[in-house]
């Protein structure tokens, strides 16, 4: 029987690997693999030198002592299992070796439907995840980190502010797969063990990226396409997704019957959970009255339920499901919607076109996740009135909480690995086997209550990746002012983390240094007790955060080098910064890349780009009032853009190269069609702001 055979009578020709490989944490001692597959198969992974397999061949240039490998299982479905394998290396990785790799499936033991034993060769299933000289996927042991790609904001179904479905902003996942196309076709392969291949891995060595950092916002469980949303009920329906009943309170409903609602799409917001808080909350946080609890805009068509959110996911990771999809505007869509889904459906097909690279990088490069809000919800615990009302409510508390399970099991599992321990992979798996019960709601209090989702890289610079979400400096004052990004525990072990580090690389998903003009309108909205209206949330917002992060830089022990890697905004930008009057201020450097598949309004940012210019001139007296007023900013000029611009809007993924000391040498934007954009330091402009 062939491996095909099998899968046929088995799971209806679902493919073998349904997303993944990607490559997660690694370093000198082991790689961290997190894929998804139809079945069971024992996994397991082989990594070659050239044409030598580097565990078993003398003659390999260089030689790994065997490999031991630990693979922990998640089972979704009968036709879903979440894996993470970590690879354990004997003996340490060289720095700047290139490996390949390649991922073998196998079933060992006859099952009660007769099955015999079979294996599935890389070949048979892998191909896509190469590159054109390629023969198996490959990555780089670069620990000494000298360029790096970042972005966040990943929206399925954004298009180009010009009013035309003809215009596509592209995916800044599918740019970074150009960019490494571009590094194997400029230097060859890795394959051959000549003198002349011994120059070009050198060559692709140095070229090739440390990172790829994704900084926020991978999915938008808040603001799905219709389009989207039918493909998420179809591949629940297809992998058999597990069914989960409402809480408590809803005990006799469940999420399932949502799925079958076409006539609910674009409707979704009428559904979903309102306040039912005391009467004073309601006064502080929404001036009376009964609203909506989640706050997005675009909630129409939010997502709910677990399964619901595992399917998101594997949508926009992977192709492999969209060839069983069928996204034909369903008939019983209301007419006054139907344009709105076929507009979406243009974008999603050029995402889906495209969603073969997004693949493939990932598979290539180590990848850093964090999430932002849109991982979970707009807004999220943005204000502390906002958790009072999402956490007080049992449906939305669990819809937040399915949420943070998806992200830890798509996202914070694989950034460290060795965090979460055997017995709570085992509570989290009954939980799923249990969905709707309180064993599924205790997985939810712990995700929560979970204070560990940061977490440091220990390249050179390392890699600090900050959780500016679930740490949230609350406002004694008033419920409705905007929370602290980060509160003062959680800075204190920041600076405790950094002091004596020589450089670091610093993930803060907003922008420590932002727009202050945008910064003070979300400030006017915020006075005016409407801080959702403007998603009033940067560093600034909160005095208590924004002095105590500003004396951090100040600090005598802190870093000489921060390169701090951001998006949240949907533009990009650069800033070099020093702290006024200290004759030692560490060089800090605000790189901003966003987004990867979402823009800002073109017309607006180009207005707010020149009205910052003007009102935060060198001589402004509008400076004075800033919290950041004793540092002084320099912005980066984007180049081939109109005199004067300093910020750029365009959907690509940030390219930073650095020199041995930890600083940029290098700031660019990639965008499609091979454009790259560099921001150019200028000091004439050195009070900008």
């Amino acid at each position: 029987m062939t491996s095909t055979d099998t899968l046929e009578e088995s799971n209806t020709q679902l493919p073998a690997v349904i997303a993944g490989p990607i490559l997660r944490k690694l370093d000198a001692r082991s790689a961290t693999f997190w894929l998804a597959c139809s079945e069971h198969f024992d996994v397991h992974f082989g990594f070659f030198l050239g044409d030598c397999f580097v565990g078993h061949s003398s003659n390999a240039p260089y030689t790994l002592v065997e490999t031991t490998q630990q693979n922990h299982v998640i089972k979704l479905s009968e036709s879903l299992w979440i894996m993470l394998v970590t690879v354990e290396f004997q003996a340490p990785l060289q720095p700047n070796t290139a490996i390949t790799y390649e991922v073998t499936l196998s079933k060992n033991n006859t099952n009660t439907a007769g099955e015999i034993p079979f294996s599935i060769p890389f070949a048979e299933w892998g191909k896509t995840l190469c590159y054109a000289q390629e023969e198996r996927p490959s990555f780089v042991f670069k620990p000494k980190v000298d360029n790096v790609l970042h972005g966040s904001c990943r929206k399925p179904h954004h298009r180009n502010a010009i009013d035309s479905i003809n215009v596509d902003c592209g995916d800044g996942l599918a740019v970074a797969d150009d960019h490494l196309a571009s590094i194997m076709e400029q230097v060859g392969s890795v394959k051959s063990d000549s003198v002349k291949a011994d120059s070009t891995k050198a060559k692709r060595v140095k070229k090739w990226p440390s990172a790829l950092v994704m900084s926020g916002d991978q999915i938008y469980a808040d603001d799905v396409a219709g389009p989207i949303l039918n493909a998420i009920h179809q591949v629940i329906a297809l992998l058999d997704l597990p069914s989960e009943s409402l809480p408590a309170s809803d005990a006799n409903k469940t999420f399932e019957a949502l799925h079958t609602r076409i006539d609910l799409y674009y409707q979704r917001e009428s559904v979903l959970p309102m306040t039912d808080l005391s009467d004073e909350v309601k006064k502080q946080f929404f001036f009376g009255g009964k609203k909506p609890i989640f706050t997005s805009s675009t909630a129409h068509n939010h997502l709910m339920s677990f399964s619901e959110m595992v399917a998101m996911y594997l949508l926009v990771w992977s192709p492999e499901l969209w060839p069983f999809l069928n996204l034909v505007a369903p008939t019983e869509l209301r007419p006054e919607t139907r344009d709105q889904y076929h507009h979406e459906l243009v974008s999603i097909n050029y995402f889906v076109e495209h969603l073969s690279k997004a693949r493939r990088v990932m598979a290539h490069l180590p990848t850093a996740m964090m999430f932002d809000d849109h991982d979970i919800t707009d807004d999220w615990n943005l204000t502390a009135g906002w958790e009072q009302a999402a956490y007080e409510h049992p449906v939305s508390k669990r819809i937040i909480g399915n949420g943070l399970m998806a992200y830890f099991l798509f996202q914070g599992w694989g950034n460290n690995p060795t965090q979460f321990d055997q017995a709570f992979i085992k509570t989290y798996q009954t939980a799923i086997k249990e969905l709707g019960t309180q064993t599924h709601d205790d997985v939810i209090q712990t995700l929560i209550r979970y204070d560990r989702w940061h977490y440091v890289w220990e390249t050179c610079p390392a890699l600090v990746v900050l959780d500016t979400r679930t740490h949230r400096w609350r406002s004694e004052s008033n419920l409705n002012k905007p929370s602290g990004l980060m509160d003062w525990e959680a800075l204190t072990d920041l600076q405790s983390e950094l002091i004596n580090r020589d450089s670091v690389l610093l993930v803060s998903p907003a922008p420590i240094f932002g727009v202050k003009l945008i910064e003070a309108i979300q400030k006017v909205f915020t006075l005016c007790g409407k801080p959702l209206l403007v998603d009033a949330e940067n560093w600034m917002a909160h005095s208590g955060s924004a002095h105590t992060l500003m004396n951090l830089f100040r600090h005598p022990k802190t870093p000489k080098n921060f390169v701090i890697l951001s998006g949240d905004v949907h533009y990009s930008f650069a800033y070099h910064v020093e702290v006024k009057g200290q004759s030692s201020s560490p060089n800090v450097w605000q790189i901003t890349s966003s987004g990867l598949r979402n823009e800002f309004p073109d017309n607006l940012l180009s207005w707010f780009d020149r009205l910052n210019r003007w009102l935060y001139a060198p001589w402004s007296p509008l400076n004075l009032f800033t919290k950041r007023r004793g540092m002084w900013v320099s912005p980066c000029k984007p180049d081939k853009r109109n005199k004067g611009e300093r910020l750029l809007n365009g959907a690509g993924v940030g390219f930073v190269r650095l020199g041995n000391d930890g600083a940029p040498i290098e700031i660019a934007q990639l965008l499609p069609k091979g454009e790259k954009v560099r921001f150019l330091k200028s000091d004439d402009d050195r009070q900008f702001e």
